[in-house]
């Protein structure tokens, strides 16, 4: 608020904008099953100095009715190749410009964070949306250059699956045959794309990332619980956690509680779905005694990963010997 609620007289002088958006917006108004939806296209660019980028952007805005109508609609666009679901708004890209456009960084996916009174229901929503951000974000780089990221994409795309399973014992696996085989189709795609832009504009990955927001969005699991189910979702995510957590950490032990020769890089991928299940239950503990806890089964992953025979053993050594960290472990 300024004084006497007047401004300056020289504050246009004294004010520079950080960033300016330039472009033409083209709109359609459709209607579908009833609901009426504005599509806007918008051309031109943002620019921040000597810095700009291109704005290429088609927009849904639903403008009355019911969501799935917009779902249905993006659902009909992507099965047409070249557009991809985004993530950066024009006003994040201005002011990423004006920071000098620094180089993005890659970002490991941190220990999921629920409300202290989170059902189990809002965990695994938590749980899908975490992944959606980080599959997003990754799509991001790795389009703009930075190969590195296509492996934290399919990183991302693994998160979407370790979820399901994690809540797969509420959760019927028929509730998400559709996205899964999409997350297959997806996931052969990016693994043999020649380029980032080759993966992200098929309608295969951008139906794949639709259907998990579509999934979210409509809750499309609740038609496929029973009462039963539905009472479990209700619970507390932390009891659920805490349960989870001690069910994750035995089967670690179970498999490399022994040296296991030249079998280890074949549970590879159970251990990255079991840490993945640590990072989105261990959110009610401190992040420094979570991550140190953590850090024992990542170094085995990686050892694995790269081979290195030595450093296996040293941590597959000290993650067994860990104490658990969380409540009704049997140990505090």
């Amino acid at each position: 608020m300024w004084p006497n609620g007047e401004l300056p007289a020289d504050l246009v002088t004294r004010v520079q904008p950080l960033f300016s958006t330039d472009f033409e917006r083209e709109k359609w108004l459709l209607e579908v099953d009833g609901s009426q939806i504005e599509i806007a296209l918008d051309l031109g660019e943002v620019k921040a100095g000597e810095l700009a980028e291109p704005i290429c952007e088609l927009e849904l805005e639903l403008l009355n009715g019911n969501t799935r109508a917009v779902l249905k609609l993006a659902n009909q666009l992507v099965s047409q190749a070249g557009l991809r679901q985004g993530s950066l708004s024009k006003a994040a890209r201005g002011y990423h410009l004006a920071q000098g456009n620094p180089p993005r960084e890659i970002k490991p996916t941190n220990v999921l964070k629920a409300p202290a009174k989170a059902s189990v229901e809002q965990g695994l929503e938590a749980s899908l949306e975490l992944a959606l951000a980080q599959w997003q974000y990754h799509e991001e780089l790795w389009v703009r250059g930075n190969e590195a990221a296509k492996a934290d994409v399919l990183a991302a795309m693994g998160l979407v699956r370790h979820t399901l399973t994690l809540f797969g014992g509420i959760v019927p696996r028929k509730a998400s045959t559709h996205l899964r085989d999409l997350l297959t189709q997806s996931e052969a795609t990016i693994v043999s794309a020649v380029s980032a832009v080759t993966a992200v504009y098929t309608t295969q990955t951008a139906m794949a990332k639709l259907a998990l927001t579509d999934w979210l969005v409509t809750k499309a699991w609740q038609p496929f619980l029973d009462a039963k189910a539905q009472a479990k979702m209700a619970d507390s995510f932390k009891r659920f956690a805490d349960i989870h957590l001690s069910r994750t950490a035995a089967e670690l032990k179970s498999v490399f509680g022994q040296p296991l020769g030249d079998q280890y890089r074949d549970q590879l991928p159970r251990l990255r779905r079991d840490i993945d299940s640590v990072l989105l239950l261990a959110g009610y503990y401190e992040d420094v005694v979570v991550r140190a806890w953590l850090e024992n089964w990542q170094g085995l992953y990686h050892a694995i990963a790269n081979g290195q025979h030595i450093e296996i053993e040293h941590f597959r050594s000290e993650a067994n010997n860990q104490e658990p960290f969380w409540l009704h472990s049997g140990k505090r």
